[in-house]
Protein backbone atom coordinates (compact mmCIF):
# COMPACT_ATOMS: atom_id res chain seq x y z
CA UNK A 1 0.00 0.00 0.00
CA UNK A 2 0.96 3.41 -1.09
CA UNK A 3 1.87 5.70 2.12
CA UNK A 4 -0.14 8.13 1.32
CA UNK A 5 -3.00 5.53 1.20
CA UNK A 6 -1.71 4.11 4.52
CA UNK A 7 -1.85 7.10 6.05
CA UNK A 8 -5.56 8.20 5.13
CA UNK A 9 -6.80 4.69 6.05
CA UNK A 10 -5.14 5.48 9.45
CA UNK A 11 -6.67 8.55 9.96
CA UNK A 12 -9.97 6.73 8.75
CA UNK A 13 -10.19 3.78 10.50
CA UNK A 14 -8.08 4.28 13.55
CA UNK A 15 -8.11 8.23 14.21
CA UNK A 16 -11.96 9.31 13.08
CA UNK A 17 -13.25 5.87 14.47
CA UNK A 18 -12.10 7.25 18.15
CA UNK A 19 -14.44 9.87 18.18
CA UNK A 20 -11.42 12.82 16.44
CA UNK A 21 -13.74 14.25 14.36
CA UNK A 22 -12.29 18.18 14.40
CA UNK A 23 -11.09 18.68 11.20
CA UNK A 24 -8.01 20.59 12.42
CA UNK A 25 -6.83 17.97 13.58
CA UNK A 26 -7.32 15.28 11.06
CA UNK A 27 -5.75 17.97 8.49
CA UNK A 28 -2.43 17.70 11.13
CA UNK A 29 -2.15 14.43 10.53
CA UNK A 30 -2.73 13.95 7.00
CA UNK A 31 0.07 16.53 6.37
CA UNK A 32 2.70 14.80 9.06
CA UNK A 33 4.17 12.12 7.51
CA UNK A 34 4.24 9.64 10.25
CA UNK A 35 6.47 7.52 8.20
CA UNK A 36 9.35 9.23 8.70
CA UNK A 37 9.33 9.50 12.45
CA UNK A 38 9.21 6.22 12.85
CA UNK A 39 12.69 3.68 13.44
CA UNK A 40 13.74 2.25 9.83
CA UNK A 41 13.17 -0.81 10.93
CA UNK A 42 9.42 -0.46 12.64
CA UNK A 43 8.88 1.43 9.41
CA UNK A 44 6.05 -1.77 8.47
CA UNK A 45 3.90 -0.34 11.95
CA UNK A 46 3.94 3.84 10.95
CA UNK A 47 0.31 3.21 10.24
CA UNK A 48 -0.84 0.93 12.53
CA UNK A 49 -2.87 1.77 15.68
CA UNK A 50 0.55 0.66 17.96
CA UNK A 51 2.87 2.00 19.89
CA UNK A 52 6.24 2.30 18.58
CA UNK A 53 9.01 1.19 20.19
CA UNK A 54 12.06 4.31 20.35
CA UNK A 55 15.17 4.00 21.73
CA UNK A 56 15.83 3.68 25.99
CA UNK A 57 13.06 1.60 26.05
CA UNK A 58 10.09 4.76 25.03
CA UNK A 59 7.62 4.35 22.65
CA UNK A 60 5.55 6.52 20.12
CA UNK A 61 1.89 7.13 21.21
CA UNK A 62 -0.75 5.00 18.96
CA UNK A 63 -2.37 7.02 16.09
CA UNK A 64 -5.46 7.18 17.83
CA UNK A 65 -3.92 8.91 21.10
CA UNK A 66 -2.59 11.04 19.62
CA UNK A 67 -5.31 12.51 17.43
CA UNK A 68 -7.07 12.91 20.91
CA UNK A 69 -5.08 14.73 22.62
CA UNK A 70 -4.45 17.10 19.65
CA UNK A 71 -8.00 17.35 19.29
CA UNK A 72 -8.19 17.99 23.41
CA UNK A 73 -5.74 20.74 23.18
CA UNK A 74 -6.54 22.28 20.02
CA UNK A 75 -3.22 24.76 19.74
CA UNK A 76 -3.80 27.54 17.35
CA UNK A 77 -1.93 29.90 15.60
CA UNK A 78 -0.11 32.68 17.93
CA UNK A 79 -0.48 30.36 20.95
CA UNK A 80 2.96 29.04 22.57
CA UNK A 81 3.01 24.96 22.61
CA UNK A 82 5.27 23.06 25.10
CA UNK A 83 5.27 19.70 24.87
CA UNK A 84 6.72 17.12 27.16
CA UNK A 85 8.79 14.41 25.59
CA UNK A 86 9.69 14.81 21.87
CA UNK A 87 10.13 11.29 20.98
CA UNK A 88 11.15 11.23 17.75
CA UNK A 89 9.37 14.24 16.96
CA UNK A 90 6.08 12.46 15.21
CA UNK A 91 3.81 14.84 17.80
CA UNK A 92 5.82 18.01 17.85
CA UNK A 93 5.40 17.84 14.17
CA UNK A 94 1.47 17.63 14.32
CA UNK A 95 1.67 20.50 17.11
CA UNK A 96 3.14 22.45 14.75
CA UNK A 97 1.03 21.93 11.73
CA UNK A 98 -1.66 23.39 13.61
CA UNK A 99 0.35 26.31 15.62
CA UNK A 100 3.40 28.37 15.00
CA UNK A 101 5.29 28.40 18.13
CA UNK A 102 5.95 25.00 19.41
CA UNK A 103 8.32 23.57 22.54
CA UNK A 104 9.71 20.43 23.12
CA UNK A 105 11.22 18.72 26.06
CA UNK A 106 13.20 15.84 25.82
CA UNK A 107 14.90 13.80 28.37
CA UNK A 108 16.92 11.66 25.97
CA UNK A 109 19.88 13.52 23.92
CA UNK A 110 19.60 10.10 21.21
CA UNK A 111 16.00 11.24 21.18
CA UNK A 112 15.83 14.64 21.03
CA UNK A 113 18.91 14.30 18.35
CA UNK A 114 16.56 12.06 16.40
CA UNK A 115 13.37 14.32 16.84
CA UNK A 116 15.48 17.44 15.42
CA UNK A 117 16.69 15.39 12.10
CA UNK A 118 12.98 14.07 11.20
CA UNK A 119 11.78 17.50 12.08
CA UNK A 120 14.20 18.81 9.72
CA UNK A 121 13.55 16.37 7.03
CA UNK A 122 10.03 17.99 7.10
CA UNK A 123 11.18 21.67 6.93
CA UNK A 124 10.47 22.23 10.61
CA UNK A 125 13.59 23.40 12.09
CA UNK A 126 11.64 25.98 13.84
CA UNK A 127 10.29 23.68 16.35
CA UNK A 128 12.48 23.90 19.27
CA UNK A 129 13.38 20.66 20.53
CA UNK A 130 15.38 20.93 24.22
CA UNK A 131 17.48 18.29 25.66
CA UNK A 132 15.98 18.76 29.59
CA UNK A 133 14.24 16.66 32.44
CA UNK A 134 10.68 18.22 32.25
CA UNK A 135 10.63 17.82 36.23
CA UNK A 136 13.81 20.03 37.00
CA UNK A 137 12.76 22.79 33.93
CA UNK A 138 10.22 24.94 35.42
CA UNK A 139 11.71 28.71 34.59
CA UNK A 140 8.31 30.53 34.90
CA UNK A 141 7.53 30.80 31.37
CA UNK A 142 3.49 30.66 30.64
CA UNK A 143 2.19 28.25 28.19
CA UNK A 144 -0.95 28.68 26.07
CA UNK A 145 -1.00 24.73 25.21
CA UNK A 146 1.30 21.83 27.04
CA UNK A 147 0.61 18.17 26.16
CA UNK A 148 2.68 15.38 28.77
CA UNK A 149 3.26 12.39 26.21
CA UNK A 150 4.03 10.34 29.12
CA UNK A 151 1.99 8.93 32.11
CA UNK A 152 2.11 10.42 35.87
CA UNK A 153 1.59 7.75 38.20
CA UNK A 154 1.11 10.40 40.69
CA UNK A 155 -0.81 13.68 39.39
CA UNK A 156 1.88 16.57 39.40
CA UNK A 157 0.54 19.96 39.82
CA UNK A 158 4.08 21.91 38.17
CA UNK A 159 2.66 21.23 34.98
CA UNK A 160 -0.79 23.06 35.35
CA UNK A 161 1.29 25.60 37.28
CA UNK A 162 2.76 26.72 33.88
CA UNK A 163 -0.63 27.14 32.18
CA UNK A 164 -1.56 30.84 31.67
CA UNK A 165 -4.75 31.89 31.75
CA UNK A 166 -7.33 30.14 29.56
CA UNK A 167 -4.10 27.43 28.48
CA UNK A 168 -4.90 23.64 28.70
CA UNK A 169 -3.24 21.04 29.36
CA UNK A 170 -2.81 17.40 28.70
CA UNK A 171 -2.22 14.37 30.79
CA UNK A 172 -2.17 11.01 31.54
CA UNK A 173 -2.72 9.89 35.53
CA UNK A 174 -2.13 6.53 36.85
CA UNK A 175 -0.84 3.42 37.04
CA UNK A 176 -1.35 0.38 34.52
CA UNK A 177 -3.60 -1.64 33.64
CA UNK A 178 -5.66 1.81 33.77
CA UNK A 179 -4.94 5.06 33.03
CA UNK A 180 -7.12 8.57 32.89
CA UNK A 181 -6.44 11.11 30.33
CA UNK A 182 -7.15 14.24 31.32
CA UNK A 183 -7.89 18.14 30.18
CA UNK A 184 -6.83 20.94 33.12
CA UNK A 185 -7.70 24.43 32.30
CA UNK A 186 -6.35 27.53 33.90
CA UNK A 187 -9.59 28.83 34.52
CA UNK A 188 -8.06 32.11 36.35
CA UNK A 189 -5.18 32.77 37.97
CA UNK A 190 -5.65 30.96 40.88
CA UNK A 191 -8.28 28.16 39.52
CA UNK A 192 -8.55 25.16 37.13
CA UNK A 193 -10.97 23.08 35.76
CA UNK A 194 -10.22 19.00 35.12
CA UNK A 195 -11.96 16.64 32.73
CA UNK A 196 -11.86 13.30 32.30
CA UNK A 197 -11.28 12.63 28.71
CA UNK A 198 -10.80 8.26 28.89
CA UNK A 199 -8.86 5.50 29.79
CA UNK A 200 -5.51 4.02 27.90
CA UNK A 201 -2.12 2.70 28.81
CA UNK A 202 1.38 5.00 28.47
CA UNK A 203 4.70 5.14 29.18
CA UNK A 204 5.31 6.71 32.50
CA UNK A 205 7.64 9.61 32.71
CA UNK A 206 10.96 8.75 33.67
CA UNK A 207 11.88 10.58 37.05
CA UNK A 208 8.03 10.84 37.55
CA UNK A 209 6.45 10.72 41.30
CA UNK A 210 5.45 6.92 42.20
CA UNK A 211 2.98 6.07 44.78
CA UNK A 212 4.02 4.41 47.64
CA UNK A 213 4.69 0.48 47.30
CA UNK A 214 1.90 -1.40 49.09
CA UNK A 215 3.67 -3.08 52.56
CA UNK A 216 1.43 -5.29 55.10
Amino acid sequence: MQTADAREQMIEQQVRAWEVLDERVLDAMRRVPRELFVPRAQRYRAYADVEVPLARGQHMLRPSVAGRLLQALLPSDGEQVLEIGAGSGFLSACLRAMATHVRSLELFPELADEARRNLALLGMRDVEVVDADALQSDGGARYDVIAVTASLPVYDARFERMLAVGGRLFVVVGEAPVMDARLVRRTAEDSVATQSLFETVIDPLVNAVRPPAFTF
